[in-house]
Parts: C-alpha cells; structure tokens; sequence
C-alpha cells in the first residue's frame, strides 16, 4: 500500500499534533515495511530523526497552480506517487475526492470553546463541510469519548468513524536518577485557557503553606494565557526535550490535568509509562485515557484538588500504588498497535472507494 500523511503539523516544533504525525508516520514504516508511506505539505517541514526506507518526503510546489495546495497541488502530488490512500492528521483532506482519505477530528474543542480559538476559523468552516460532502472517507478519531461527541454533531454514520488511541514515544519510561532536589507535581501542555491551570495553582499554593513541594508547569505559554510572576516554588520550565520529560514524569508526586476539555489528553499516557501517578479532571477523554490508573476530580472543586494534592505528598503507600496502576494500564498502548489499528482503517477507506 502507498500511503501519503499530511505532514503540515511538523511545521511547529511542539504541540499533540506534531508529535501525533511525527510518531503515526514512523510506528507505520516500521510496522509495515512492504508499504511505501509519504509525508506531504506545500510547507517545509523536519523529517523524522530516524532514517526509514519507506518513510519518504514528498515534493513541495513547484508550479504557480500547485500553490492551491488543497484543490490542486495535493491532488497533483497523490496521482505523481499513485497515492493508494490519503491521511489527514489535522482536520482536513484534499477538495475533490480523487483517492480513498482518512481525516483524524482530534476533538472538537474549536466548535466547543471558540473564544479560546480565534486561529481555528479556517478549521470551524472547513471540516464540517469536507464531512458533510463525504469527502473524508473514513474518520479517525483518538478516543471513543470524541467519536461519540463527532457522531453526534457532525451526523457520521457510525461505520464511517473509528476510535484510534495514541501513545508514548518509546523514550518515555522510568528514569533512575530525579532531575530535582525538591518534591514536586507537574503538568504538562501548552498554557492556554482550557487547561484551567487557576484550579492546580490555588490548591498548589494550599498545600505548600504546610509541605515544601514545587509545581513544575512544562510547555509554551500561548498568548492568551496570563503571565506568571516569579514565585516561590512555582517553575516555568518552558519546552524540554523528550530525555529530560521523561525525568521529570518519573519522579514527579503526580501528573496534575485538570483540563476543562480533552481529545485524549498524551501527557497522561507518557506519564504513566514512567510510573508516574496521575490525578485529573473528570473530563471523558481523560478519563477513557487514565482507566483505572489515577484520580479523577471535578473541574472546579478546589478543595478536592487540594486533598488530593496534600494525599499524594503524605501517603507513600499511595504512591506506590498508583505507580504500579500506572505502569499496568500504559502497557494498553503502544505505537505499533496504533498503527496497526490505523492501516486497517486505510483499508477500509480503499474497500469504499472500491480501490
């Protein structure tokens, strides 16, 4: 089978969608060495580190008409390489349905929480008429909470829709040495709105008058987001690298994600493969991701939040426990898997399409 992926998230260095495209395209060429996959964008964009045989870089535009990437461009690109099956990984498939495609619907927080998505017009107005249309033969999504939310709105036929659940790039696993000399919780993701960080930063806040335990917020700070003051165990760490996150999950108290909306919530997953506890929000993405592993909460409720917080600096035993649930529920997720689960969907896409 050739394959061709949607490789525009790799523009942006971080993100769930970059990671999400970057891990999808590479697990696929190793898993599937007879196939031929091709990353395509009318943007430059990195490859993957690892230098894969089957996992080829497409051609960018040339010619002036090609610049609709789109409606021209694109399609001119899957008939050069004789595309057998197109995958979107961010929302979108070409205009004109001249091969078998795939668009993964991450979540559906730019039709939920506009105000928090300016950037995302282009997203809102687009992908419900490529649904609407049938262009996307097949539509992925990350966890069953989110299929059954696009079912619902967007009117997709049941067979046409399947979960897919991510997961961790292989570095993420137990790191001996902690890359810290004070207890600390962490939360990972970009800071913007949705990740209600208000609610972890009072209970925080709470909880150090009484045990001297940092809170280290890893990711870029969106611009719609408050700036944070300098302040006495609060860390702005900013983007690390991969290494030094996988550090940072393994000996940290807890995975703090008290998100207000989720599509499948990665940190989680990368959290759990390095032991680490997790406590988070009662979000349905989370808590389809988190199983048995962790403690859920409501949004809102601080003082929840703060007997949890204060549970996991006291309780040792705790701990433990919650690092062994975690540990058990990250072995259900593997890359490989998913892109196992991912080609059968590239098939059925081609089945319907009678390719």
């Amino acid at each position: 089978m050739r394959v061709a992926l949607d490789a525009t998230p790799l523009t942006v260095t971080t993100g769930g969608i970059a990671r999400y495209t970057r891990e999808l395209s590479r697990a696929l060429a190793e898993t599937f060495p007879e196939d031929d996959y091709w990353l395509v964008s009318d943007q430059a964009f990195p490859m993957p580190e690892e230098r894969l045989p089957n996992l080829r870089r497409g051609r960018s535009p040339v010619r002036l008409w090609e610049r609709r990437w789109w409606s021209a461009g694109l399609i001119a690109e899957l008939r050069r390489r004789a595309i057998d099956v197109f995958h979107g990984t961010d929302y979108a498939v070409p205009y004109l349905p001249v091969r078998p495609t795939v668009l993964t619907l991450h979540d559906l927080a730019p039709w939920k929480l506009r105000r928090w998505y300016p950037e995302a017009r282009r997203i809102r107005r687009r992908t419900p008429i490529l649904l609407r249309l049938g262009l996307a033969t097949m539509v992925v999504t990350p966890t069953e909470a989110i299929r059954r939310e696009a079912m619902a709105k967007f009117r997709i036929p049941a067979e046409r829709i399947v979960a897919v659940p991510l997961a961790a790039a292989a570095v993420f696993g137990p790191v001996e040495r902690s890359p810290r000399p004070a207890p600390y919780f962490l939360h990972v993701g970009v800071l913007e709105p949705r990740k209600n960080l208000g609610v972890i930063l009072e209970a925080w806040r709470e909880v150090r008058r009484r045990h001297p335990v940092d809170l280290v917020l890893v990711g870029r700070r969106r611009k719609d987001f408050p700036r944070l003051g300098p302040e006495p165990g609060l860390v702005l760490a900013g983007e690390v690298d991969d290494k030094a996150l996988a550090a940072l999950y393994s000996h940290a108290l807890a995975l703090l994600m008290p998100s207000l909306y989720e599509g499948f919530g990665l940190p989680v997953v990368e959290a759990m493969c390095c032991g680490a506890p997790v406590i988070t929000s009662r979000d349905p993405a989370l808590a389809e991701v988190a199983g048995a592993a962790g403690l859920r909460l409501e949004f809102t409720d601080v003082r929840a939040w703060i007997e949890a917080l204060s549970l996991a600096v006291t309780d040792p035993g705790w701990r433990a426990e919650q690092r062994q649930r975690s540990l058990e529920r990250a072995r259900e997720f593997s890359w490989s898997r998913t892109a196992r689960r991912m080609r059968e969907v590239y098939e059925e896409a081609k089945l319907r399409l009678g390719r």
